[in-house]
């Protein structure tokens, strides 16, 4: 690649190794990243079980990387100002705001039992932590922080004793107050390393994320104008558990990188359509490449013009410090699904659906000019009733194609019940024929049992017809040696008798 135009040589939809010019920063995971400038801020992480201080800058121009230098802020009254380097930080979340990155939450040493939010002004080069109030949240990691206009939404995470956390605060950059939101319906299990991410204002989307024990690959919708958390129903490709997934928006379009269950890391680069949630595979990276590891970054840039994917660190047996650029293929933008509550009936959400397509294509009457030009009818203009007429036609004509549409959705539903219905069916088959099997194999088990039982009796007397033969056989061993020393005694006795008879006696 040649540097001032390499990106121009990227693929659509397919991750490439960045080349570096010089020294790379040290490799780790469960750090921050963002871009500013076409410059990848990379902010603490872990490595070995250490937290990491440093603040690395990877120029996207040059692809160089270099260290920042950064200052305690003299004038600041916080203990940060004692601090000759920037606090060790791993498993925090990294917002830009104006010409600073805040620094939310994270593991520390001596960190308070209150969340903090620290700052690094890029500008100045200076850093220090922002007095916050309200509600602040308890110290915790493995967090999402997710920026909405001038709020952040924070969710999840795990406290400094390890207690798992689901609960929403709002940081208000504004003020710098904290407020702890009271939601209603079921929301998610408690979680940490999960992703989330804002469709609009309106909609927080939590996916993945693990407990102390399991791993979840479930989606969350939170709508903030009613505070009612949801599970929708989504299509699509079928997504492995994961947490330590990084995710970044474009647009309606989610991607989600990496992630994995302690085990092995997932290798797949997701795309979740937040208009029609669906989920799909952008691409595939090998077993054990970094793109397939826990604690991973990513972000998204504006380079000539384009959008794209920047990825870095991560670990899956080996700590990463590569950076990776993905140019993703521009995607149509499909026309919004409108979210409903749990509560909502599907009959009324079509007629909704129907009710609000028709209201988003009719006709501005305020638009109409010339209504003089006819004469009047009973006080109303000619040619006002004539465009009201065919605005009423047209509204009409929009709302009877919104109404095919969703009928021939719920034909297409209606054939996927069917069809379900059918598996549902063939699967109950195949269960009856296999139970029907398991019934024939325990039968044999119980006459196997049977026979092994009539040869262990059997092996019992033979072992008894065994030790009544040894004794047999001893037996006659001590007869066969009784008979042995009486032959012997009798010829000893014969032969004195022949002697003395053949007169060799005295």
């Amino acid at each position: 690649m040649e540097v001032n135009n390499w990106y121009k040589e990227l693929a659509y939809d397919q991750w490439a190794s960045i080349p570096v010019s010089g020294m790379r920063p040290p490799a780790r995971y469960k750090h921050a990243a963002t871009v500013v400038d076409e410059k990848l801020y990379i902010v603490g992480g872990s490595r070995n079980g250490r937290h990491l201080s440093d603040v690395q800058v990877f120029d996207l121009r040059s692809l160089i990387w270099s260290s920042l230098k950064l200052k305690a802020n003299a004038g600041s009254n916080d203990s940060s100002a004692s601090q000759k380097t920037f606090p060790a930080t791993s498993g925090h979340n990294m917002i830009r705001w104006g010409e600073k990155l805040l620094l939310i939450g994270g593991d520390s040493k001596g960190s308070s039992d209150k969340l903090v939010v620290q700052y690094i002004d890029i500008e100045t080069l200076q850093f220090g932590v922002i007095e916050t109030s309200g509600s602040i949240p308890v110290a915790c990691t493995g967090q999402s922080a997710t920026l909405v206009g001038s709020k952040v939404l924070l969710f999840g995470g795990e406290d400094m004793k390890r207690k798992l956390l689901n609960d929403v605060h709002v940081l208000d950059l504004e003020s710098m107050t904290w407020d702890m939101i009271k939601t209603v319906q079921e929301p998610p299990a408690p979680r940490f390393d999960h992703a989330a991410a804002m469709l609009g204002d309106r909609y927080l989307l939590i996916f993945g994320g693990c407990s102390h024990s399991v791993f979840f690959n479930d989606l969350h919708l939170l709508d903030m104008q009613t505070m009612e958390w949801s599970q929708p129903q989504i299509q699509g490709d079928t997504v492995s558990p994961r947490a330590g997934h990084a995710g970044i928006t474009i647009d309606e379009s989610w991607f989600v990188v990496g992630g994995g269950d302690n085990s092995s890391g997932c290798p797949e680069t997701l795309l979740l359509n937040m208009s029609k949630l669906v989920w799909s595979v952008v691409t595939v990276v090998k077993q054990k490449d970094p793109l397939s590891s826990e604690g991973l970054s990513v972000c998204s840039t504006l380079i000539g013009g384009e959008k794209y994917l920047l990825a870095f660190g991560g670990y899956n047996g080996r700590y990463s410090n590569e950076v990776f650029v993905m140019r993703p293929k521009p995607r149509d933008s499909l026309r919004p699904k409108i979210f409903q509550s749990p509560a909502a009936a599907a009959a009324a959400a079509s007629v909704t659906s129907a009710y609000a397509l028709s209201k988003s294509e009719k006709l501005d009457f305020r638009q109409l000019e010339d209504i003089n030009s006819k004469p009047p009818i009973n006080g109303h203009p000619m040619d006002d009733i004539s465009v009201k007429v065919e605005a009423i036609k047209e509204e009409k004509r929009l709302l009877e194609l919104s109404i095919t549409e969703v009928r021939a959705e719920n034909t297409k539903l209606g054939g996927e019940i069917d069809e379900l219905n059918n598996v549902h069916a063939e699967l109950s088959k195949e269960l009856q024929s296999v139970q029907g099997q398991l019934v024939a194999e325990r039968s044999r088990c119980f006459n196997l049992e049977a026979k092994i039982e009539e040869l262990q009796k059997l092996m019992e007397s033979m072992q008894s017809v065994e030790e009544q033969v040894q004794a047999l056989r001893k037996e006659k061993s001590a007869i066969d040696q009784e008979m042995e020393h009486a032959t012997t005694g009798q010829r000893q006795g014969s032969g004195g008798v022949w002697r003395w008879l053949g007169g060799g006696g005295e």
